[in-house]
Formats: structure tokens, C-alpha cells, sequence
């Protein structure tokens, strides 16, 4: 499928001590060898050779090859990579060397497409290569390097091998209705099955959902009545002066961000503007931001003035996000505590807050478990559930099997196109021109 050798530079493409410009194809160590004074032409697999790359008869840069031979490499075809230093320019000409001897140059995410292809990995072990990338906290690593390992696809499995028992029973009967030593079979026999199956999508789909929550990390704001402290809150999480603090009330006039990290887990923090009934137009738009992004957020930490009694506005916060995943955090707590959560924010002591926020999530962190790792996974198995739905009630309403069988079909098509065993070309090219060049 792919007569082409490709080549790319493989890191970042900065000044720093290495780079690596990889080459992947069938002419991969003939093409190298034109531009480098060793000899690899008949190199061992999982060796490293040193030498240098020449133009010509000038040397170019002094490197280490390493070669990899098909099938045991990356994209089962025979790899080379230059390992040389790190200078933009010498990186470039390097390459420039190696397009010049019969390679081009690879698209982004043509090496993990072509081992796609070539049955290395999956469809969800090429998305968690990605994944790992562009992981920006532990929980996203972790599930990235389970992805890496095909934990989707064990994941997965189970709910295959469910769908194809109940499409073998169907079509038995279908294909064999004059034996009389097979049972005939009713939409009554598969409800229970299809009933277990759906209890175990929606386990799956749960996990999926909160695992995207932690991945991406959690939307956070800081709630509370003007001149509570939610700027010197937000100031002394980000350990930065990021928001303006002042005795006045109504300071904060817009949506002030940042993001942290706590153990495992990451916060992406909105300090928002004081709710209160607004004194002139500017903070009156304050507020609805606020309001705004409160609706959105996925934990709030609602701020009191630890110095004061609650008052009917304090009230109106509590009520306003007893719905929401909270944390009550009583400020000011050098003058005076009640009891909760109590910090001082301009102290800088808000290790209690620490504390209380690893309570509520990491206990629930998914660092073992394997999970879908992104949107078109979950999508995917959503859409299975929905069909399985469909199947369903079908047979509550005494439809023959073999009507309800394309539902089936459909859920178990969708469940192997998470994988890439069902699969569109347009979609899958789409979804590598995504990767990063030279992945």
C-alpha cells in the first residue's frame, strides 16, 4: 500500500542537544546509507552505528544511525533514524539530505498511519500515541500509556464477543429453521442478554465521561460575594499575582484563569466577578459572566467571609449551587473560623482547600482502569448503546429476531470502528492529519 520511503524530523524542531530525523520505508537504509560514512547496508536489526553524514565528500554533522529492521519496528517496515544535534539548521539540512536521495517527506502522522495499516496497532493505541503528546497532567499520561498497551480494546471486547453471541443465535435460526434439535428462538430469550449488555455500556460510558473530565481538567470557579477574597484565593493557588486585589468591593469587573495542579489531578481556575446586585453597567456584565461560567463549571469552591456571619446574599450563593459539585471554604480564618473548610488566602495558607479537593477526586481517578480516551471513542460507543437501545425495544414489542438483527449489526459495527477494523479512508486520513509530523 505504501511503495513510498518517508522521512521527517521526529522532535521538536528547536535549538537543544538532539534531534532525530526518522526514515521509514523499504528504501530506508539505502537511502541513508548515500549520505552517511558508515556502513549499514547489511547492519544488524536494534543497532546503533556512529559516523557522519556527509554531502558529498564534506562532512555535515558527526551521529549516531540507528537501524531497525521489518517486521519488529515501529511501523513494520524498516526504520532509520539519524540521531544528530540538536541545531535547527543542521536538523534541516540533514533531512534536506535524505529528501534529496529518494525519500519524501512524510505527512503528519504517517508513521503511526502506516503502522495502522500494517496491523501494529489500532485505531485507539494510534489515538493514545497522540494522547500521550499532548498529555498535560497525570491522569491523561496514565491513560494514554494504557491506550499505548490496547487496554481499549480489552475494554471492548467483552461487549464484541456479546453482540456476535446474540447475532449467532439469530442467524441460527435463520439458516437452520428444519432442524428440530435447535431450539427455536424469541425476542424473550434475548432481552436478558441485551438487558446485561446495555448495564455494561453504561459502566463503560460513566468511566469514559469522568475520565475526559479528569484528562482535560477540572473547570473550577471561585464563587463568593464581592471583597470575599476570591482574587487572593485564585493568587495564592496560581502562587502568582495574576488577579488585582484590593479592599474595594467589585474589583474583579471580568473572568480572570489559570490552571494548577494538585497530585494527579489538574484545575483549569476561574476567579469570576463578585455576584451581588450590580452598582453600574461594567459590573453588571461581570456578573452574568459569572453566572455564565458557573452553569459550565464542574466544581465550584463557594468563598465566605470567615470573619462575618452569613447574610441573606451568602444564603442565595448556597442555594444557588446546591446542585453543583462544591466545596464551602470559609476565608479569612486568621481573624475567625466556623466550622468547614477554613483558610487564610492572603496568608497564603490554603492547604486545608488542598486537601478537601483531593478528597472529592482522587480517590475516583481511573489510574488503573482502562477507558475510552477521547471523543470518537466515546461517540462511537454511544452510538452502539443507542442501536443496542433500538434492538431492544424492539423485542419488548415481540419483533421477530431476524428484524431487530440489523440494530445489532449496527452497535457491533460501531464498536469495531473505535478500533479501526470498520473503518471510512476519508475519516482515517482526517484523523492522522491531526498527529504531529514525524509521529
Amino acid at each position: 500500500m505504501f511503495e513510498k520511503t518517508i522521512a521527517a524530523i521526529s522532535t521538536a524542531l528547536q535549538d537543544g542537544a538532539i534531534s532525530i530525523v526518522r526514515v521509514s520505508g523499504d528504501q530506508a537504509i539505502e537511502i541513508v546509507q548515500k549520505i552517511f560514512s558508515g556502513n549499514i547496508i547489511n547492519a544488524k536489526s536494534h543497532t546503533i552505528h556512529y559516523g557522519f553524514i556527509m554531502d558529498q565528500d564534506k562532512p555535515v554533522d558527526e551521529v549516531l544511525v540507528s537501524v531497525f529492521r521489518a517486521p519488529k519496528t515501529y511501523t513494520r517496515e524498516d526504520i532509520v533514524e539519524i540521531n544528530c544535534h540538536g541545531g535547527t539548521y543542521i536538523t534541516r539540512k540533514i533531512l534536506a539530505l535524505v529528501l534529496s536521495k529518494g525519500a519524501v517527506l512524510a505527512k503528519p502522522g504517517e508513521f503511526s498511519q502506516r503502522a495502522f495499516y500494517h496491523g501494529r496497532i489500532d485505531l485507539s493505541q494510534a489515538e493514545a500515541v497522540q494522547d500521550m503528546i499532548e498529555a498535560s497532567n497525570d491522569v491523561a499520561a496514565n491513560m494514554a500509556i494504557y491506550g499505548i498497551r490496547g487496554s481499549v480494546k480489552k475494554l471492548l471486547q467483552p461487549l464484541i464477543d456479546g453482540i456476535m453471541d446474540i447475532i449467532a443465535q439469530i442467524e441460527v435460526n435463520i439458516d437452520y429453521p428444519e432442524y428440530e434439535d435447535i431450539e427455536q428462538l424469541t425476542t424473550q430469550d434475548l432481552i436478558p442478554k441485551t438487558k446485561q449488555w446495555l448495564k455494561e455500556i453504561d459502566v463503560i460510558l460513566q468511566k469514559a465521561q469522568t475520565g475526559q473530565i479528569y484528562k482535560r481538567g477540572i473547570d473550577t470557579v471561585i464563587i463568593g460575594k464581592p471583597n470575599v477574597g476570591k482574587s487572593s484565593l485564585l493568587n495564592a493557588l496560581l502562587e502568582e499575582d495574576k488577579a488585582i486585589v484590593t479592599d474595594i468591593a467589585g474589583t474583579t469587573r471580568d473572568i480572570v484563569e489559570g490552571q494548577i495542579h494538585i497530585g494527579s489531578l489538574q484545575l483549569n481556575l476561574i476567579d469570576t466577578a463578585g455576584i451581588r446586585e450590580a452598582s453600574d453597567k461594567i459590573e453588571k456584565i461581570g456578573i452574568e459572566k459569572s453566572q455564565e461560567k458557573l452553569k459550565e463549571a464542574q466544581l465550584v469552591i463557594l468563598l465566605f467571609d470567615g470573619s462575618k456571619p452569613l447574610d441573606s446574599e451568602d444564603e442565595a450563593l448556597l442555594e444557588m449551587t446546591k446542585d453543583k459539585q462544591r466545596i464551602i471554604v470559609y476565608n479569612k480564618a486568621d481573624l475567625a473560623c466556623h466550622d468547614g473548610i477554613c483558610i487564610s488566602a492572603k496568608n497564603k495558607d490554603i492547604q486545608p482547600l488542598f486537601d478537601a479537593i483531593k478528597d472529592l477526586y482522587e480517590k475516583d481517578i481511573l489510574k488503573e482502569d482502562p477507558i475510552l480516551s477521547n471523543e470518537r471513542q466515546i461517540g462511537l460507543l454511544q452510538q452502539a448503546k443507542e442501536d443496542m437501545n433500538r434492538a431492544y425495544d424492539a423485542m419488548l414489542m415481540q419483533v421477530e429476531p431476524d428484524l431487530i438483527e440489523i440494530d445489532i449489526q449496527q452497535a457491533h459495527d460501531h464498536l469495531k470502528e473505535i478500533l479501526g477494523e470498520v473503518h471510512r479512508e476519508d475519516l482515517i486520513d482526517t484523523l492522522f492529519t491531526n498527529f504531529c509530523l514525524g509521529k
